[in-house]
């Protein structure tokens, strides 16, 4: 695609992309930030454009991804484990201890789910995905999203509950 053609078909594209940009962030500057990086990403890979069947949902998708991204670095609720340790100060070592034990016991939990249930739960639990986006990304339907959360949710409970049964049965000894 040359630059003509860009222009043609990419650049009106901006106008949806940034008030699309725009809802997510609720911010002009990172909603322009964005689409300016989704317009280089559409740029950089302009020969490639003919092999999508819609241009379109390709920017969305790109614009809608960087949004998450951009979410994903300001919470301040995706603190490691390490930082929030410095952060909770006012906490004995023992509790900070269990809770670092916790968090692992859970990360291994989550990742001995079925593939689907892992991505399912962690996007919904973890990264706080709508089930919409989810549907989105995943090309599930509703019905199986909530299903495989369901199902996910119970084994990462009743696991939990069998380790933390374990540990009182070894403590007690």
């Amino acid at each position: 695609m040359e630059l003509k053609q860009f222009k043609i078909h990419i650049l009106p594209l901006r106008s949806r992309l940034y008030g699309y940009a725009l809802r997510l962030t609720e911010n002009d500057s990172d909603a322009e930030d964005i689409v300016q990086e989704a317009m280089i990403k559409l740029w950089n890979m302009r020969n490639k454009l003919d092999e999508y069947n819609s241009v379109e949902a390709l920017a969305v998708k790109m614009t809608h991804n960087l949004c998450m991204d951009l979410w994903r670095r300001k919470r301040p609720d995706t603190l490691s484990v390490e930082q929030i340790v410095l952060q909770s100060e006012t906490q004995t070592p023992e509790k900070l201890l269990e809770q670092k034990d916790e968090i692992a016991i859970m990360k291994e939990i989550i990742a001995s789910l079925p593939p689907l249930q892992q991505t399912i739960i962690r996007m919904k639990d973890i990264e706080e995905y709508e089930i919409c986006e989810i549907m989105e990304i995943t090309g599930c339907n509703n019905e199986a999203i909530r299903s495989n959360l369901s199902r996910a949710r119970k084994k990462v409970r009743d696991m939990y509950l069998q380790v933390i049964q374990e540990k009182k049965r070894r403590s007690e000894v």
